[in-house]
């Protein structure tokens, strides 16, 4: 039974006539010459009186859609206009398109007059005096369970489930939070629930054709994803953006699912679970990323989204130790396909190519080089890095309860101490420079390694794969323990260039990251600079220093060139849409604010650097990581003119009072300004920023309450251990 109510204004100077045509219709599944779904007959809409329309399916049975008000009734059939399209008759002579030549051109015989079809519409003319409003109301319902008046009861329903909403997200959006942040999280969640869309794309079919229709060009049979025969897409799914990206995108949608998984943490959970179903990731390994092609690489976040849900969805001790161990098993595939895959010489350096990044880099990076060779990429090494941290954690939690899982989490912690060996040292200092203090990609070739010197989140990335060790965890594994000190003994020339704290005098706790401290701080300097990544509304994915200082290569007549361009790209790289060359995008920003934190839990009041660079004021990584989060969130925020950077110079959304408190989430945003850029309503991975909002919150200290649940945690196992105990919880740790 829903309810629809719709509410049409007139914000303009003049009176205005506004054709108003909601509708309602059966997606096609009667015109490809089988039977699909269980649908043996054509469905059927036809009206039964003024105002009520009758709604018959096989399958889904029998419901009513009533409509309010003074509407003309149109009926047709939800079929393609062959004519239009293709040249040839069509086989009905009403069609899908039926409604515009009626509305448009005064078609009148484009309608069905027999008031029967696939798809209906109340067509309502509307005269509206400028400042006024009317509203229109619907109905559907099941047949069996319809009111005789199905509008008596509209308004009091619609006023109580308005009523049982605010109540719901008043449970879930912090008290603590202003009222514009408020506003912000509302639409950001309401977002997410819009953006979910079904999606129905089966290759096999796809590649052949329907047998009633004309058959597909051959050269189909050889094109993108012909090799994923396997799929088989049936389902609601989290989309990008509904409007412009109305398909999902694999590495978007684990974002996606961390602020769902706060408003519906079932769904979070189905939604991870599916891409690695085997009617979705390939049978080597690869999740699928996007129709465009199924087989591009992007960023391995999978198992990093897993692990978050598993743990923003309960409390320890009570959480979905079954979801978390079926997504691990099923990551282990998709590890060991990117292994297989990218790690060209199996020294652990990765090439990715594509990684979702779109034009960072100097090169196209899903094609091949013009220089011949291959790329070492500093993120795709990075990614991999996180990639196994994640695991890693995954194993030891799961290790609590099954100790077959200790030998997964050996494998991880040694594979991991090989990625940040070969990322910080292979060939002298890995894709480390150490003269200018960055990370950047090398250019292999004729036995030569090239670096490409653009300053770019490609650089920072390395910083996101940091994880935590609990001592208290890792004493209650005894096969992993012992593994990993004899490793760390044995292998001492690995060890050395990865960050760990032998014995935290605080908490007794280790940390693995792929930079050391030192090597961290250097990279900070940049990362906080307000002429390099630091802008005032979050990380800039180029730096700004390539405005002035555009990165330069060439290859025979031909330049290849990175430049600081803060908005809307100026390269055509993947159709140009797109900007990874300045702008602010959300993802990244968030991995690197989650990063600070872990840093600051092992480092603490020990670690402190200039925020931003320059400026004299010294900070924790929290303090850092809570700053960043501030600016982020900024964007979408009235400033002091009340107007949000989010929305540039459109004054509307400033100073109109039906306007101003509309707040749109965009697909990336400009590096200067906060501007959003691209797609208008990508609330998918756009919506973190109402995690990052509640990051804000000036509240008790989550980090510090985190470490002293970890302290206490630690004291318990040495005291029970006979082991001595630590400091008393009160007092900074002191990492060595």
């Amino acid at each position: 039974d829903i309810l629809i109510r719709l509410t049409i204004a007139n914000r303009g100077p003049e009176k205005a006539t506004l054709h108003l045509l909601p509708t309602l219709w059966f997606r096609n599944t009667w015109s490809w010459g089988e039977i699909p779904e269980d649908c043996t007959t054509k469905p059927l809409i036809a009206l039964e009186r003024d105002g009520l329309a009758h709604v018959h399916h096989d399958q889904l049975g029998e419901y009513q859609f009533a409509y309010q008000g003074n509407a003309t009734a149109l009926f047709t059939e939800n079929e393609t206009n062959a004519l239009r399209l293709h040249g040839y008759a069509n086989g009905r002579p009403f069609v899908k398109d039926a409604f515009h030549e009626y509305v448009v051109h005064g078609r009148a015989d484009a309608v069905n007059p027999a008031q029967t079809g696939t798809k209906f519409a109340p067509h309502y003319v509307l005269e509206i005096e400028p400042g006024q409003s009317q509203i229109v109301k619907l109905r559907l319902s099941a047949k069996d369970e319809a009111s005789a008046n199905p509008f008596a009861d509209f308004d009091r329903i619609l006023a109580q489930r308005i009523k049982e909403a605010d109540e719901f997200y008043d449970t879930l959006i912090p008290s603590e939070m202003d009222k514009e942040s408020k506003k912000v999280a509302r639409q950001g969640y309401a977002g997410l629930l819009w953006s979910k869309q079904f999606y129905n794309y089966v290759i096999r079919d796809w590649l052949a054709g329907d047998p009633a229709q004309p058959l597909p060009p051959p050269e189909r049979k050889f094109g993108r994803n012909r090799e994923w025969t396997h799929l088989f897409n049936r389902d609601v799914i989290s989309m990008p953006d509904k409007w412009e990206y109305p398909w999902f995108a694999a590495w978007d949608l684990a974002f996606h699912m961390i602020p769902f998984s706060k408003i519906d943490p079932h769904f979070a959970k189905k939604q991870l679970n599916l891409f690695l179903r085997e009617w979705y990731m390939h049978p080597n390994g690869q999740i699928p990323a996007y129709e465009f092609a199924f087989g591009d690489v992007n960023p391995p976040v999978h198992a990093w989204a897993a692990w978050r849900v598993y743990k923003m969805t309960g409390p320890r001790g009570q959480r979905d130790r079954a979801f978390l161990e079926s997504t691990f098993q099923k990551l282990m595939l998709n590890f060991t396909w990117w292994v297989n895959r990218k790690d060209a010489e199996g020294n652990n350096l990765f090439s990715g190519g594509f990684l979702g990044l779109d034009n960072i880099g100097v090169f196209d990076r899903s094609k091949p080089l013009p220089t011949g060779g291959f790329l070492q990429q500093a993120d795709g090494t990075a990614w991999m890095g996180f990639y196994c941290l994640t695991m890693l954690s995954m194993a030891i939690e799961l290790a609590e309860t099954n100790p077959a899982y200790e030998d997964m989490a050996s494998k991880f912690f040694e594979h991991f101490i090989g990625i940040t060996d070969a990322m910080n040292s292979l060939g002298g200092t890995g894709l480390w420079d150490e003269e200018d203090g960055f990370y950047y990609d090398q250019l292999k070739h004729d036995g030569q390694m090239i670096p490409l010197r653009t300053r770019s989140l490609v650089g920072l990335l390395p910083l996101i794969a940091v994880e935590n060790l609990e001592t208290a965890k890792i004493n209650k594994l005894p096969g992993f323990k012992k593994r990993m000190e004899w490793f760390l003994n044995y292998r001492k020339d690995l060890a050395s260039l990865v960050t760990y704290c032998e014995v935290c005098p605080f908490t007794g706790n280790r940390m693995l990251a792929i930079p050391t401290r030192e090597r961290l701080r250097r990279a900070l300097r940049y990362m906080l600079d307000e002429n390099e990544f630091f802008s005032p509304y979050g990380l800039r994915s180029v730096s700004r220093v390539h405005g002035d200082k555009p990165y330069v290569f060439r290859v025979g007549n031909e330049e290849y060139r990175v430049d600081y361009v803060p908005g809307e790209g100026n390269s055509y790289l993947f159709g140009g849409n797109s900007n990874w060359r300045g702008p602010i995008w959300f993802p990244i920003n968030f991995l690197i604010v989650e990063a600070l934190e872990r840093y600051h839990l092992f480092y603490g009041q020990s670690f402190r650097v200039e925020c931003p660079t320059g400026s004299g004021n010294m900070a924790t990584l929290q303090e850092v990581s809570r700053e960043l989060a501030r600016r982020l969130g900024s964007i979408f925020l009235p400033n002091e003119k009340g107007a949000r950077p989010c929305h540039g110079e459109i004054g509307k959304y400033a100073n109109d009072p039906h306007w101003r408190d509309l707040v749109l989430f965009y697909e990336y945003f400009h590096g200067e300004t906060g501007r959003g850029c691209g797609a208008s309503h990508q609330t998918g991975w756009t919506a973190l920023a109402v995690k990052l909002l509640e990051n804000t919150i000036e509240h008790t200290d989550r980090s510090e309450q985190v470490r002293r649940d970890v302290e206490n945690d630690a004291s318990e196992v040495r005291g029970a251990t006979g082991a001595k105990r630590g400091r008393s919880a009160s007092r900074p740790a002191v990492a060595v």
